[in-house]
């Protein structure tokens, strides 16, 4: 029996050092983030604001993290029916949240989108291809609804002295290129554009909600845009796969945001951290 082009190939001896190597790596980065991290906030600083943050609103936040997960899935099925692949909203949140696991407990190897595609194909025998360009557009829409609320929080940040109509300008143009791109080469993928699209800006207002319940616990009374802001150009940081789940890469970005926006720091590490402890909370689910 020979494989299809598009089923999942077995990994050769070489492509499993591979993996190991780029787990071993991944710690590498990680750890040297975090110790880059700690040198700048004690861990005592971090821990005591744990330990005194106001529970009832870290719960906030989780239930508020877990809310977008179910969003973010019900975008992702907007993809899928683009392909004609019409999911079980359970099943495929379900999966969803599968692969959230994969992402944070298993860095290395196939990864958590590597894990969707390889079970859809094995059950679904669409090919691997068009599950993974669905899945990728599903990824790029979280990037752009990112872009979105960015240029959204420049206005709020003082230091930034710029007239919104230029970012605005960029993401309009920008936007409007994305949309001819997929529509030209990709057309198949837009079936369900817009709506998934208005998906990702719920899917990220959730996630700054998140953030803004976590502040909340902390007692928080300052200036949001700065925190909200950065923790969003963490968020495109954390997507570069070369730390284990985003760890290291936000709280680098947080801290070297702190000093350009006056933010605390050591609040600022505190936020990034949180936002990783309740993703993988939410992650173990799966």
């Amino acid at each position: 029996m020979t494989n299809s082009p598009d089923t999942p190939i077995p990994k050769t001896g070489k492509q499993k050092l591979w993996d190991a190597a780029k787990l071993i790596l991944k710690i590498v980065v990680t750890s040297a983030l975090l110790y880059y991290v700690f040198s700048k906030v004690p861990v005592e600083k971090v821990k005591d604001r744990l330990l005194h943050a106001n529970y009832w609103w870290m719960l906030a936040a989780l239930v508020t993290f877990f809310i977008s997960t179910i969003i973010s899935a019900w975008r992702l099925l907007s993809f899928f029916k683009s392909i004609d692949l019409r999911l079980d909203p359970r099943f495929n949140f379900r999966l969803y949240l599968l692969g959230l696991f994969y992402n944070f407990l298993l860095p290395g190897g196939i990864g958590g989108d590597g894990y969707k595609i390889y079970l859809l194909n094995k059950r679904y025998k669409l090919p691997a291809k068009k599950m993974f360009w669905a899945i990728l557009f599903d990824r790029l829409s979280g990037l752009w609804a990112i872009g979105f609320i960015i240029c959204a929080l420049i206005v709020f940040i003082p230091q930034i002295e710029v007239h919104l109509a230029i970012p605005g300008g960029i993401f309009l143009a920008g936007s409007a290129i994305y949309y001819f791109v997929a529509y030209k080469f990709f057309r198949e993928y837009t079936r369900y554009f817009f709506q998934a699209h208005a998906k990702a800006i719920m899917v990220q207002t959730t996630q700054v909600v998140t953030i803004i319940f976590v502040l909340w616990g902390q007692g928080f009374d300052g200036k949001y845009a700065p925190y909200l802001l950065s923790f969003l150009v963490s968020a495109l940081a954390a997507v570069v796969p070369i730390t284990i789940g985003g760890a290291g890469a936000r709280e680098t970005i947080f801290t070297q945001l702190s000093g350009v926006f006056n933010m605390d720091v050591g609040l600022a590490v505190f936020l990034s951290i949180s936002f990783y402890l309740i993703s993988l909370l939410v992650a173990l689910t799966g």
